[in-house]
């Protein structure tokens, strides 16, 4: 075989060290490593006290000698008897076996005697005249003089050398070696056989052939044992080196030696024959293992080929078959949301089904990939043609799960779409079919904006509902076809979706159309109720506004004026006053005929705004007769200082005049204290009191002025009269005069109380009536 050369120097151990392992343990011979000063190897044999078993001396010295080469034997052996530790007679009886079991390749045997025991025996046995009869030479020698024949540094401490020896160490390397050389060869016997095997057998094998493809042994952990040999041995060779000195000799066997290789120790010409003989058994289990590696990997990718073509195939059976018989048999969209959504879950139900076999389509293209790269032509094309297979069908299976997912979901979205149209074209009819009864006017305007709001919203919902039908339509008519179609079912059932989803946005668009004139009525009610409102409201305002100015023509056009042309001034006024209260009093007249009009449109038999006018005509009413009185008085002011500006002026005055001057002050001062009387009967002082006390005082100014004139035409009479009657009469008209004015003022009191006291009862009328 091809390997046999890798072996031939080890084919001679015909024992392993297993055998007689327990033996071996007992150290009843070793060789140390050590080396006498012809080369030849040290085989020492340490006695014991106890009884020696010469057939395990045997057994171990058959052993021992079966390591070194033919040439290191030939060198001959140093064998070193310890007999210090046992009797005289085994020592004769080990010496004797020698000559049966190594006789040819011991030169010297030294026995080690003790120092006293063996003195008298010597002249009864002398192993140097037995030379001839045993084949070597036998000295007895004492420990300290063994450095005669042999060097101390080839010598262990046993007997006094340096030379380090580790027997545990030694047995367990040796196994090492033995075990790798056994395995070894072993394996590679099994990878010629199976390499060589394989040639003549036919290409396509049963599986159960595969079984003989595995080895006795892992190559892996034989090759990597071997490495681990091999580099200690080289270590060994590159420490002996450095120590330099000797050559070749015995013991430490063709493995790996003891100790950790004293400055003494020197590789043993054995070790270093081991080192090619462990290279060309790993060169030749690396190339039979190479070759094995080879051989499967081209049987593990045929097997991997033909596992991969029968996954494409069952992918695509199922793809071809049911795969595309689930998606046939769901075309439809349904009617709802809640249909749309069953057919969604079933739908991701099939997707779940498919994404099993999509997992496998992955993982086979990955495979397929990975053999393409390596893979020899003929492979090429056949993969190549199963990967174009195979993702065709998938790409086409998949393009129709999209689809098919599109369609779906635009579904989803339509019926979503159409379901809140629904509700917001019901709540907008409800809003429409309830009956509007608001409090107010802003009321009314909110519910009009949210009417508008609803309206919007309905709008923009129907036009999303278009375009998601138009999606929803695009997304069918887009989707790929089947080949090879066998049925007409999904055609007829794809039209079938069409005419439901134009149905669906037709009755929408009628729905809202409807809506939409019902708004139009509802719209054009409310705004006629929002002018309603503000056509009472700005009726009340007119009310207000007119109270307003009564309250103001009251209580603040009190003064009369000082002059005819201050009076003139404010008549002015007052007339424009008054034309302001007219204006405000027709236009609320005006809004309240509105609201009538109104009310008969809306058909509106019962308002809040039904008192506002009899309001309207009161106010206007007291504001009327306060205006005329206040009118009267002005022009009664206006007249009395026009005649005593004249009466003041002139040089010459009739008493009558002067008169007439005094009834009209009078008159006026009368009129300043009389309240203004209402239709209704009740009564209303212009201003305070403290107001009508400062109008009457100018009044009362220009009376004295008119009476100090009246004197001084008196004196001037009574000039000629005589100065004491005119003084006399002159006096008695003061006094008279004074008299008055006392009356006046304490009537004017009283009066200021009467009007405080009618004040309050009006105003307490006024509270009573406003509630």
């Amino acid at each position: 075989m091809k390997n046999q050369g890798g072996v031939d120097q080890m084919s001679k151990v015909t024992m392993e060290a297993t055998t007689i392992l327990p033996i071996l343990k007992k150290k009843l011979a070793f060789l140390s490593g050590g080396k006498d000063r012809r080369s030849g190897l040290i085989l020492t044999i340490p006695l014991s006290s106890d009884q020696t078993s010469m057939e395990e001396l045997s057994a171990t010295l058959d052993y021992l000698l079966s390591i070194p080469s033919e040439k290191c034997k030939a060198r001959g052996f140093t064998v070193i008897v310890d007999g210090r530790k046992s009797q005289w007679n085994i020592v004769k009886t080990v010496v004797l076996m020698l000559q049966n079991v190594i006789p040819a390749e011991v030169s010297l045997v030294c026995v080690v005697k003790p120092d006293e025991f063996w003195d008298k025996k010597v002249t009864h046995f002398c192993f140097w005249k037995e030379k001839d009869r045993l084949g070597f030479e036998v000295i007895l020698v004492s420990a300290n003089k063994l450095t005669r024949y042999i060097e101390p540094s080839q010598l262990t401490d046993d007997f006094g050398g340096s030379l380090d020896y580790d027997h545990n160490d030694w047995l367990n390397k040796r196994l090492v070696f033995e075990k790798f050389t056994k395995e070894s060869t072993s394996l590679l016997d099994e990878l010629s056989i199976i390499n060589d095997g394989d040639k003549s057998s036919s290409v396509e094998k049963d599986k159960s052939a595969d079984c003989a493809l595995l080895p006795s042994f892992d190559p892996e952990t034989v090759l990597q044992t071997g490495h681990e040999l091999l580099s200690e041995l080289q270590q060994r060779r590159f420490n002996g080196s450095e120590g330099g000195g000797g050559g070749g000799g015995g013991g430490g066997g063709g493995g790996v030696g003891g100790g950790q290789g004293g400055p003494a120790w020197r590789p043993m010409e054995e070790e270093l024959l081991a080192q090619p003989q462990v290279m060309k058994l790993l060169d030749s289990l690396r190339e039979q293992y190479t070759r094995y590696q080879e051989l499967c990997r081209q049987r593990n990718k045929r097997t991997q080929l033909d596992e991969i073509h029968a996954k494409v195939m069952q992918v695509v059976t199922w793809l071809q078959g049911p795969g595309s018989e689930l998606l046939k048999t769901h075309q439809a969209i349904g009617d709802s949301m809640r249909t749309a959504q069953a057919l969604q879950q079933k739908h991701e139900e099939i997707e779940s089904q498919h994404s099993e076999w999509f997992a496998v389509y992955v993982e086979l293209n990955q495979q397929i990939a990975a053999l393409l790269s390596a893979g020899e032509e003929e492979e090429v094309v056949e993969l190549k043609a199963l990967q174009q297979q195979l993702s065709d069908v998938c790409y086409q299976q998949a393009a129709q799960l999209e689809s098919r997912q599109n369609v779906l979901q635009a579904a989803q979205g339509f019926h979503s779409t159409t379901q809140e149209l629904s509700q917001q074209l019901d709540g907008l009819l409800g809003m429409l079919c309830a009956d509007v009864a608001p409090s107010d006017g802003a009321s009314i305007q909110q519910n009009l904006k949210l009417l508008e709001e609803k309206l919007q919203t309905v709008e923009a919902g129907l036009t999303s509902l278009r375009q998601k039908g138009a999606l929803l339509l695009e997304q069918m008519c887009s989707q790929p076809s089947w080949p090879l179609e066998e049925t007409e079912s999904p055609a007829g059932e794809q039209q079938d979706n069409v005419q439901h989803i134009q149905a669906v946005m037709e009755e929408m668009q009628l729905r809202k159309q409807r809506c939409e004139d019902m708004v139009d009525v509802r719209r054009l009610k409310m705004l006629q109720m929002v002018q309603l409102f503000k056509c009472e409201e700005d009726a009340l305002q007119a009310v207000d506004w007119l109270g307003e100015l009564l309250d103001a023509l009251l209580k603040t056009h009190v003064r009369l004026g000082d002059d005819t042309h201050e009076i003139r001034t404010m008549l002015d006024k007052h007339r424009k006053f008054v034309d302001v209260a007219q204006s405000t009093y027709d236009y609320g007249r005006q809004l309240l005929q509105a609201t009538v009009v109104l009310c008969q449109s809306l058909r509106c038999t019962m308002r809040s705004s039904g008192d506002t006018l009899p309001r309207l005509n009161r106010v206007w009413k007291q504001f009327s007769v306060s205006a005329e009185e206040r009118q009267q008085r002005l022009e009664l002011a206006l007249s009395f200082h026009t005649a005593a500006e004249r009466v003041l002026q002139e040089e010459s005055v009739e008493v009558e005049s002067l008169d007439d001057v005094d009834s009209s002050g009078k008159t006026l001062l009368d009129r300043l204290t009389m309240p203004v009387v209402f239709p209704d009967g009740s009564e209303q002082y212009f201003g305070s009191p403290s107001d009508t006390a400062a109008a009457a005082e100018g009044v009362r100014e220009r009376l004295l002025l008119v009476e100090e004139r009246r004197l001084q035409l008196q004196e001037a009479r009574l000039h000629n009269d005589g100065v004491e009657e005119a003084l006399h009469m002159q006096e008695s008209r003061l006094d008279v005069i004074g008299e008055e004015l006392s009356e006046k003022e304490d009537q004017d009191e009283e009066e200021e109380e009467a009007v405080a006291e009618g004040q309050q009862d009006e105003d307490l009328e006024r509270a009573t009536q406003d509630c």
